[in-house]
C-alpha cells in the first residue's frame, strides 16, 4: 500500500464516493462533486484520483451489473475502506486544528 497522504482532489474524492455510499462510480463521483462545490470536474480527473485512492488503500472497488443503458457494459462500484475513513477524519482533524489556531488578529 501506498502512503496515505491526501491532495485536496484526491480528499474531495473520497468524500463524494463516501456520500454516494454504494453507487459510486465514476459518473455519480462526477456529479457528485459538482453538486456539492458547484465546481465542474473532468471524469478522467476523477478516474485517475479513484485509482490512487485504490492503490493507497483507501476504496476498494468491484463490478456491479450490466445495463441496458450502458450498453451492456458493468460499472466499476466504488466505496470507502476502513483505512480511507481514517484519512478522512485524520485530514478533517488537521484542518479544524489547524482553523482553531488562527489569531483573531489574522483577520483584522
Amino acid at each position: 500500500m501506498k502512503g496515505t497522504y491526501l491532495g485536496e482532489f484526491e480528499e474531495v474524492v473520497l468524500l463524494a464516493v463516501a456520500i454516494r455510499s454504494g453507487d459510486a462510480y465514476g459518473a455519480t463521483v462526477v456529479n457528485e462533486i459538482e453538486q456539492q462545490m458547484n465546481r465542474a470536474v473532468n471524469l478522467g480527473a476523477v478516474h485517475s484520483a479513484l485509482n490512487r485512492l485504490y492503490e493507497k488503500g483507501l476504496v476498494s472497488s468491484q463490478m456491479g451489473g450490466a445495463s441496458q443503458e450502458r450498453g451492456g457494459r458493468r460499472k466499476r462500484l466504488y466505496s470507502v475502506t476502513a483505512a480511507g475513513r481514517r484519512a478522512l477524519e485524520e485530514a478533517r482533524q488537521l484542518r479544524n486544528q489547524m482553523w482553531e489556531a488562527i489569531p483573531t488578529t489574522a483577520w483584522a
